[in-house]
């Protein structure tokens, strides 16, 4: 079978050229990572050195390679056997995006599109690494003409009018992703296919006693003391590796765990997972009417006055997530509750490598402060991006350390900090703006000083505490 394929793959030190295989008859992007991390548009090239392109959806997780037996180069692809057992070392994501052009069944496509073993691309749909929509996305404004005219051909009106599939689906409907779940699932000329190759991994979910991180079982959920360094229900790639898979299985259940809300992957603590379908709508409704409280442990760099805190944090769905002491028009509230902050021994380098916790170098390792948390409002990385405009950043988080470090040498790094500039213009703005993003790291591969020590709702009815956090063991 023929196919027009799109791949990334990503380098952190920019775009490789990559050999193509035959069978594919592919076109392969090679992204760059800042494109990856900050822009939609693709740059890319063909086994040929021409530029091309076409629509897709971006990544910016580094990826876990799974069971490998050569070593990835800069003209070939590694061979492939199987995505168990889990691998320790990283590699940059292989995306690949096909528009099939011959029906058939969905895994001898994939196999013979990208000249990957069976056993390789059964794991990869097993994982929830193939997606499928019925219509292919609109390119990019980068795209080339050549990519525009296959973008047109397949999604010509009279070609769409044949489908029998889309019929009563607007076009947006059409390109909606799903899952592939099954490997015998029929695909007609036209569907798009998305392929994460190369799956983000989580080998810490081979590590753990997960009977033993249960604090809860109920009939309608099941409450986990969730381990730094895994995902509460999985990621775009990568359901199976995931604290509700684990604990379905070390409880026995028939009926897999759902997910009702989330903590960052490097934060450990407590997680409620419902039970079935009905309990995970009645606790998302609480947690809406802010029936649902948590409260945190922090082990921070510097300490915290008691009381509240607050800031306002840019509305882009986008890591690192910047905060302002100041209002700004359309910009979201956090606030906090800085309940304790105790004085405590920084933990010890034997601890910190026994959780994977990274030395993001703060110049003072002598004690760092644990302090309680209640918090007021839920965003993604709130304490994190909080703790760090207050120069208090979390061990560990090598995201916001490094940022919270270069505005200590420079106080007028940060745009939105106490001490920001009085730009003269817009572009000027946007250029700080754009630098003081550059001085944040990388998201954490494992644990940081965060526990989600306690979570309870109606009115305290439900209450459930996590064990001791990792810095106290």
């Amino acid at each position: 079978m023929s196919s027009v394929s799109v791949a990334s793959m990503l380098f952190a030190g920019g775009c490789r050229s990559l050999a193509v295989p035959l069978a594919a008859r592919a076109l392969r992007i090679s992204l760059n990572k800042h494109l990856t991390l900050h822009a939609s548009s693709w740059c890319c090239r063909s086994s040929h050195n021409s530029t091309v392109s076409l629509a897709g959806e971006t990544e910016s997780s580094t990826a876990d390679v799974g069971n490998l037996t050569d070593t990835c180069s800069s003209n070939s692809y590694p061979k492939y056997d199987r995505l168990l057992p889990c691998p320790k070392h990283k590699s940059p994501p292989r995306i690949e995006h096909l528009v099939v052009s011959e029906g058939g069944n969905v895994l001898e496509y994939i196999c013979k599109a990208l000249d990957l073993p069976h056993l390789y691309v059964a794991d990869l749909i097993h994982f929830g690494a193939v997606h499928f929509a019925l219509v292919c996305p609109k390119p990019p404004p980068t795209a080339t003409a050549e990519q525009i005219r296959v973008f047109k051909q397949v999604t010509d009106p009279l070609v769409l009018r044949k489908r029998g599939s889309i019929k009563g689906k607007t076009i947006r409907e059409a390109q909606k992703t799903f899952r592939v779940t099954d490997g015998d699932q029929f695909v007609e000329p036209g569907t798009y296919l998305r392929v994460h190759v190369h799956p983000k991994r989580f080998h810490r979910c081979y590590e753990i006693d997960w009977r033993s991180r249960i604090i809860a079982v109920k009939e309608s959920y099941v409450v986990l003391d969730k381990p730094a360094g895994t995902s509460v229900g999985g990621t775009t790639d990568n359901i199976e590796e995931s604290c509700a898979t684990f604990a379905t299985r070390a409880l026995g259940l028939t009926t897999p765990l759902m997910t009702t809300h989330q903590i960052d992957n490097c934060t450990e603590g407590c997680v409620v997972l419902a039970r079935n379908k009905e309990y995970c709508s009645v606790f998302h409704g609480k947690i809406r009417e802010k029936k649902v409280k948590k409260l945190y442990l922090a082990l921070a760099a510097s300490p915290l006055p008691i009381g509240i805190i607050n800031h306002y944090m840019r509305p882009i769905n986008m890591a690192p997530r910047l905060i302002s002491e100041d209002f700004i028009k359309g910009w979201l509230l956090c606030q906090l509750e800085v309940m304790e902050c105790r004085k405590v021994p920084w933990p010890t380098s034997v601890v910190q490598d026994e959780y994977c916790v990274e030395d993001c170098g703060w110049p003072s390792q002598d004690y760092a402060y644990e302090c309680k948390i209640n918090l007021l409002t839920g965003r993604t990385h709130q304490i994190r991006a909080q703790f760090a405009a207050c120069k208090a950043p979390l061990i560990g988080d090598s995201m916001y350390m490094p940022a919270a470090i270069a505005e200590m040498i420079n106080l007028g790094l940060n745009p939105f900090g106490k001490y920001k500039k009085d730009f003269t213009s817009e572009s000027e703005k946007e250029t700080d703006v754009t630098n003081w993003i550059a001085q944040h790291g990388k998201e954490p591969s494992a644990a940081i000083g965060l526990q989600a020590c306690q979570i309870s709702w109606d009115d305290d009815e439900h209450l459930y505490r996590a064990g001791l956090p990792w810095w106290r063991c």
